[in-house]
């Protein structure tokens, strides 16, 4: 037995895969698809400053306080060091290009001698990209690089 779907059935799920995030949960209450045009926040965030000061997580986040809560449910101490505005889609190269010669402990989760490094690697990653229009006026004041959490 295989299963299909009609041409109406593929193009409802091709528009739910399709509609931006900001749109908010579609049909049945579902939270939908992410678009890859989300705009967000590329972070780096030191997991344990004072007993593991190399060891650091890089991802995308669209809730920068959202995510250190999550973080610090595993590592209390977890601070910010920088983040800066990204699209969804440059998530996965930002980590390539920024995290070349670190020791990957985890998917994201990395370990380093020197974390200003990776900071300046990153940087300078984003000193080439398309500079991004945030809607939120603060954006530009997220980023720390004092070891001070963002937001």
């Amino acid at each position: 037995m295989v299963a299909t779907v009609t041409e109406d059935e593929a193009a409802t799920i091709r528009a739910e895969i399709l509609r931006p995030a900001a749109e908010g949960p579609g049909p049945r209450g579902s939270l939908g698809v992410f678009s890859t045009d989300d705009v967000g926040f590329f972070y780096v965030i030191q997991l344990e400053p004072d007993h593991d000061p190399g060891r650091f997580k890089a991802g995308f986040t669209v809730d920068l306080d959202g995510r250190l809560q999550t973080h610090r449910c595993s590592a209390p101490f977890a601070e910010y060091r920088q983040s800066w505005p990204c699209k969804r889609a440059w998530e996965r190269t930002a980590i390539e290009c920024t995290t070349a010669g670190c020791e990957q402990i985890h998917t994201e989760v990395f370990r380093v001698a020197s974390l200003e490094l990776v900071v300046q690697r990153v940087d300078s990653f984003f000193a080439l990209m398309p500079k991004l229009e945030m809607e939120d006026e603060d954006a530009d004041g997220i980023g720390c690089d004092d070891g001070e959490a963002a937001g």
